[in-house]
């Protein structure tokens, strides 16, 4: 039976909210002030609870360091290639400076293969759900097994890339503030944040300055990325800071144009027998309020942009009333766990065992998924984020927009039509490019399409989590990308 709840589209895990704690009449500009006693309440922010970031053995002097970070030494089962003293792998907080009381958690794995690897940052979406989700299940070095212990992933993408994960905004995972004013609403905000924590991080670590620098990510991160990356070049040609090595970003399964996006979940629905035809288009009708809330927030903005979330996601609901239990994440499963349709209990189990929050150097509870953040973020949902993406290709920064061909919630056919409809230089040629094979081991494992920096990448046999679904494809497409190989077809070396 599909929940009677409005379906939270977009997120990696959907919460299933109190209606009457967050109604929409809660605008953006006021959302924070009036939900500070539940932010409190609900993430353990008051001041007395704050996380102490100063490493034990390390003088008061660095309480007011910006970035506070340690070297972490978790167990793990196996053989990685190389043993964990060899491997550099950190945990930290960094304080932002644009905030009363915030702090962003991130950890951070040298690459298993060369230091000389490109850096590369993950995003996961939400908004609001900790990127650990991705380190434990997803990409990361590690997995975790039954019995909370650790075992190598054999795909990890710190086998061929230095790599952070970070917990954002601010209230996601271990990040936390005292002041309700920190919680972010918009992308400026969100991309403000993380450039200047990429700046300390590059301080912290100099040896990286000159790797090259890539932006990884899924599902809300189709938001976070195009700002972030926008955000990144426009400080390098301003000169802010350290100069930061950008070479490209790539979204997986990610929200990033709303209005071409959800018109094309009906055709996505019926493609896959999901619905009917005559659901399809009764549903369709849906389609033009939609359409026109998105058009006002993109010039009128506050109410609106949550009149447009209500207008739009009716659409999908609508689809889940006739779908009944299905896992919008992987369209071949039925929805298992609830409101989150997969079981990931272990990285809330894990992270909040004493022994590894004290190996992190964290003393406060872990937060998979975030209901305030993802509320504070619902007048961002609808933005078009498409269009700073042009501006970034004709600068030659790589654009990879892949997806798993069994997701819904961010399928791929809504996917590739945003791609296919951006206005850029290169348009016409991309269009007209052939669609060819992406095989890994002499199999097919997807079909993409390329043309200058830009390449769309449909991943088969997986949802919207392709890590996890399709691990070695997922390291070869992240491996050959970033050498600039992705559009050769043999087997990376």
């Amino acid at each position: 039976m599909a929940p009677s709840f409005p379906p939270l589209t977009f997120s990696l895990f959907l919460l299933v909210l109190s209606v009457s704690a967050f109604s929409s009449s809660v605008t953006s500009s006021n959302f924070a002030d009036s939900l500070a006693d539940k932010l409190i309440r609900d993430l353990n922010l008051s001041p007395k609870h704050e996380v102490n970031i100063v490493p034990p053995g390390t003088s008061d002097t660095t309480q007011n360091s910006r970035l506070v970070e340690k070297k972490i030494n978790l167990p793990v089962l196996g053989d990685s290639g190389a043993t964990v003293k060899d491997l550099g792998q950190h945990a930290g907080f960094f304080r932002l400076p644009h905030s009363k009381d915030a702090r962003l958690f991130y950890y951070f794995f040298e690459s298993r293969n060369s230091k000389d690897d490109p850096v590369v940052i993950w995003l996961t979406g939400g908004p609001g759900c900790s990127s650990a989700i991705a380190l434990f299940y997803e990409n990361g070095p590690f997995h975790i097994t039954k019995n909370m212990s650790l075992s190598w992933n054999s795909f990890g993408w710190d086998k061929v890339s230095n790599i952070i994960y970070v917990d954002q905004p601010v209230g996601t995972g271990f990040s936390y503030s005292s002041a309700a004013s920190d919680i972010r609403s918009n992308e400026k905000g969100v991309s403000d944040d993380l450039y200047d924590f990429l700046q300390e991080f590059f301080k912290a670590h100099p040896n990286y300055t000159n790797n090259e620098f890539f932006i990884t990510g899924e599902s809300y991160a189709g938001h976070y990325i195009p700002a972030f990356a926008s955000r990144v070049h426009q400080g390098n040609k301003d000169k802010e800071g350290i100069p930061i090595n950008l070479k490209g970003f790539a979204i997986g399964n990610g929200l990033t144009d709303p209005a071409i996006q959800y018109k094309a979940y009906t055709d996505f629905s019926l493609d896959n027998k999901i619905i009917s035809k005559s659901d399809h288009d009764s549903i369709n009708k849906l389609v033009p309020e939609c359409e026109k809330d998105i058009k006002l927030c993109a010039t009128v903005g506050n109410q609106t942009c949550l009149d447009a979330f209500d207008a739009c996601t009716a659409i999908f609901g609508a689809i889940l009333d006739v779908a009944g239990n299905i896992n919008y994440y992987d369209i071949r499963k039925q929805c298992d766990g609830g409101g989150l349709c997969y079981d990931f209990s272990r990285v809330d189990e894990f992270l909040n065992l004493p022994s590894v929050k004290e190996a992190l150097g964290v003393h406060t509870d872990y937060v998979t998924c975030s209901s305030i953040v993802y509320n504070a973020m619902q007048g961002d949902w609808m933005k078009d984020l498409e269009v700073g993406i042009p501006a970034l290709l004709e600068d030659g920064v790589q654009v990879l927009i892949y997806a798993g061909e069994y997701d819904l919630i961010c399928n791929w056919l809504g996917n590739s039509r945003w791609v296919h409809a951006m206005n850029w230089s290169g348009q016409k040629n991309f269009t007209a490019a052939p669609t060819v094979p992406f095989s890994v081991a002499g199999a097919e494992a997807g079909i993409m399409q390329s043309y200058g920096p830009l390449t769309f990448l449909k991943v088969h046999n997986a949802g919207h989590m392709v890590p996890m679904d399709q691990p070695k494809p997922a390291l070869e497409m992240l491996a050959r990308w970033t050498q600039g190989k992705l559009a050769t077809t043999g087997k990376l070396n």
